[in-house]
C-alpha cells in the first residue's frame, strides 16, 4: 500500500492535544513536528511547566512556548500562533483541534480525559492501556454515539498486533495463536554465562545447555529455560498481559491459560511452542494470545516489543518455498510464525490519528467488546489496610499479579478488574493466589472509572450475562465464593 495515497483525501494538518507527556508523548510531539498532516501545538501535563519541558525536549524554542493557567491565556497563544502547554485539560478543551491523545498511564485520569474529549466531540487516540482494559469498549461505545471515534495507537502493540491478526484473517489465514515478545530480550553472553535483561545481569550458565533444543521436544526445553531463567528474572509482566487483553477484546482471542504460557524462546522456535498440544507445542485449542520471552546473543537482533501471528500452513508447496525465503516454520512443517519485530512509540501514532480523524476508521475495528478481562490476584497474603499503589514504569502493584479471564460485569464478589483496584485500600484479608475482589477494596464513591465501567457492563450486558466466573485457564487460583495524572 501506498500510505501517500491512502491518505491522500487528508489536506489539511489535523489538529491534536497530547495529555501526559512523558517518553511516548514526548517521542510524539518530536515526530509530529515532522509530519506534515499532524499538528501537535497543545500539551497537558501536571503543571504547565512540565509540558512546555516536554515542548523544548521537542526541539522548540522557549519563545513558541505559552505557558498557560486559564482558557483565556490558552486561546490567546494559540490565536498568536504559539504552542500551548497546560496544567488541566480544562484549560486548552475548547481549542481547535480534533484529536486528543491520551497518554497519562492513569486508570482514572485517562477516563476522565476520554470522556472530556468524547463531550466536547472530539475523538481519542487512548495510549493509556491501564484504563482501556478497565472500560476501553465502553469508552468506544460512547465515542460511537457521540459521533466520534476513540482508537489504539500504531506504536503500541495492541494495535500492530490487531492489525497484523487481521491482515492475516483477510488473507484467509487460520490464526493458531498471537502476541508479542516480552519488553526487554534475554540476551546470553556464552563465553561468561552471564544473562543480561534490562540492565540486569546474573550469572547463569547452566541456560547454555539449554540454548538450542536439538532434537529434544521444545516445550521441554523452554519449561528448563523457565525454572533456570524465573530463579533470576521475573517472567510475568503485568503490561503484557494488559496488551494482550486490548487484543483479545478486538479479535476474539483468547488467553490458553489465565496467566500466559511466556516461554523463554528463540524466534525459530514460536511456531513450535505456541502450537497444540498434540504437535508438541503449549496450548489448548486455536486463536490463544500468549507472550514470549525472546533469548538472543548480544550480536542478533532484537525481538524486543514485538508482535507476531503463528498462522496454519495449508499448502506443503508454497510454505517450503517460503521456508526456503527465510520465514519461521515449525519443525513439522504444519505452522508458521510471522511477525513485525518493532514498535515505535510516539514516532509511529501519526497513523492511527489520520486513520481515525481523517478516514473516520479506528483502530479497534467494528466490534470492541469485553471479551476478556485484566484481573488482578494476589501474590502473597494480604492484610486488610493494605494500599495497592500503582508505581514503577511498569504501572504495576507489588505482590499483586495479573491474570486474563473471560470478562463479566462487574460484582461484590467478583475478581476485580487490575486497574480498578489500582491505589486502592484493601478492607479485607487476600490470601495468596486468591483473586481481588470488588467488595474487598475501599472504593471511592466519586470514582470515574468504577462508573464508567459499570455503565460499559450495561451497554455491553447481553454479551456478559451468560459468563462463569472463573473461565478457562485459571490453573487452580482459589476463588472465593460468589488520581494525579502520572506520564507514560
Amino acid at each position: 500500500m501506498n500510505f501517500h495515497a491512502h491518505y491522500a483525501a487528508i489536506r489539511e494538518p489535523i489538529g491534536t492535544c497530547l495529555v501526559g507527556s512523558g517518553g511516548f508523548g514526548r517521542s510524539y510531539l518530536a515526530q509530529a513536528r515532522r509530519a506534515r498532516l499532524i499538528e501537535a501545538r497543545i500539551a497537558v501535563d501536571m503543571t504547565a511547566e512540565a509540558a512546555g519541558r516536554a515542548f523544548a525536549a521537542a526541539g522548540y524554542d522557549a519563545s513558541e512556548v505559552a505557558l498557560c493557567e486559564t482558557a483565556a491565556e490558552a486561546r490567546v497563544a494559540w490565536e498568536a500562533g504559539r504552542c500551548v502547554a497546560a496544567g488541566k485539560l480544562e484549560t486548552v478543551i475548547d481549542l481547535p483541534f480534533a484529536l486528543l491523545v491520551e497518554a497519562t498511564g492513569s486508570p482514572e485520569g485517562a477516563t476522565r480525559h476520554a470522556l472530556m474529549a468524547i463531550e466536547a466531540g472530539r475523538h481519542v487516540a487512548l495510549v493509556s492501556k491501564e484504563a482501556d482494559s478497565v472500560v476501553g469498549p465502553g469508552l468506544a461505545r460512547l465515542a460511537r454515539d457521540k459521533g466520534v471515534l476513540v482508537t489504539p495507537v500504531d506504536g503500541d502493540q495492541p494495535s500492530l498486533l490487531i492489525a497484523l491478526v487481521s491482515w492475516a484473517e483477510v488473507l484467509g489465514l487460520e490464526i493458531v495463536a498471537a502476541g508479542k515478545s516480552s519488553e526487554y530480550d534475554f540476551v546470553l553472553d556464552p563465553a561468561t554465562g552471564n544473562v543480561t535483561c534490562n540492565g540486569v545481569t546474573r550469572h547463569l550458565p547452566e541456560l547454555s545447555a539449554h540454548w538450542l533444543p536439538g532434537e529434544r521436544p521444545v516445550a521441554a526445553v523452554a519449561a528448563e529455560r523457565a525454572r533456570i531463567l524465573g530463579a533470576a528474572f521475573p517472567l510475568r509482566a503485568v503490561p503484557d498481559l494488559c496488551e494482550m487483553t486490548l487484543v483479545a477484546n478486538a479479535t476474539d482471542l483468547a488467553a490458553d491459560r489465565a496467566d500466559f504460557h511466556a516461554p523463554p524462546a528463540r524466534i525459530l522456535e514460536i511456531a513450535d511452542l505456541l502450537a497444540a498440544r498434540a504437535q508438541g507445542g503449549l496450548l489448548s485449542g486455536n486463536r490463544r494470545i500468549d507472550v514470549f520471552h525472546h533469548l538472543r546473543l548480544a550480536e542478533e537482533a532484537s525481538f524486543a516489543g514485538g508482535v507476531f501471528v503463528v498462522v496454519r500452513c495449508e499448502n506443503a508447496e508454497t510454505w517450503e518455498m517460503l521456508a526456503g525465503k527465510g520465514h519461521v516454520l515449525s519443525r513439522d512443517r504444519e505452522a508458521a510464525m510471522l511477525y513485525l519485530p518493532r514498535h515505535l512509540l510516539g514516532v509511529e501514532v501519526a497513523t492511527s490519528i489520520l486513520d481515525t480523524a481523517g478516514l473516520g476508521r479506528s483502530g479497534y475495528g467494528d466490534d470492541y467488546r469485553p471479551r476478556q478481562d485484566l484481573v488482578a490476584v494476589a501474590m502473597r497474603d494480604l492484610a486488610a489496610g493494605t494500599v495497592l499503589a500503582m508505581g514503577g514504569h511498569h504501572h504495576s502493584i507489588a505482590d499483586v499479579a495479573a491474570e486474563v479471564r473471560p470478562a463479566v460485569a462487574l460484582a461484590e464478589d467478583r475478581p476485580a478488574p487490575f486497574y480498578l483496584v489500582a491505589d486502592r485500600k484493601l478492607m479485607r484479608d487476600v490470601k495468596a493466589g486468591e483473586a481481588i475482589r470488588l467488595g474487598d477494596v475501599e472504593m471511592p464513591a466519586d470514582s470515574l472509572l468504577l462508573a464508567t465501567r459499570r455503565r460499559q457492563d450495561a451497554l455491553f450486558a447481553a454479551d456478559l450475562s451468560g459468563r462463569g466466573l472463573t473461565g478457562q485457564g485459571t490453573h487452580g487460583v482459589n476463588e472465593r465464593t460468589p488520581e494525579p495524572m502520572a506520564a507514560r
